[in-house]
């Protein structure tokens, strides 16, 4: 089950009750920028599935969700990630691109990059 809060989706494993990934857009700016900042008009994503709910779609159906409600109140989304991450395949699927030039060194020392979806 999805639930929907503002500009945030949250999954819950109906059979517990328990929250098992959520994704959420912010948009920071000023002294506030994230990694994935692009620009002052771009939110960036945010998802997180527990370790245990990974690979069963949980973050497809999440995406899809939000990016159904982003569509109509902003023209692209942001987001970074490192380079070993395996939702960069699931990303890439939805439409993201790595942002050229934005690869940077990591604070664990590996490659991390921007990506940006348009709509």
């Amino acid at each position: 089950m999805s639930l929907f809060f503002g500009k945030c989706f949250t999954t819950i494993l109906e059979s517990s009750n328990q929250p098992v990934g959520a994704a959420w857009l912010r948009l920071l700016t000023g002294e506030n920028k994230g990694y994935g900042y692009v620009d002052d008009r771009t939110p960036e994503l945010a998802i997180a599935i527990l370790p245990q709910h990974r690979n069963k779609g949980i973050g497809t159906q999440l995406l899809t969700h939000l990016l159904a409600v982003a569509k109509t109140s902003y023209p692209s989304i942001s987001l970074s990630t490192r380079a070993t991450n395996p939702a960069v395949g699931l990303y890439k699927r939805f439409g993201w691109e790595v942002l050229a030039d934005s690869e940077i060194i990591n604070r664990v020392g590996g490659i991390s990059f921007k990506m940006k979806i348009d709509f």
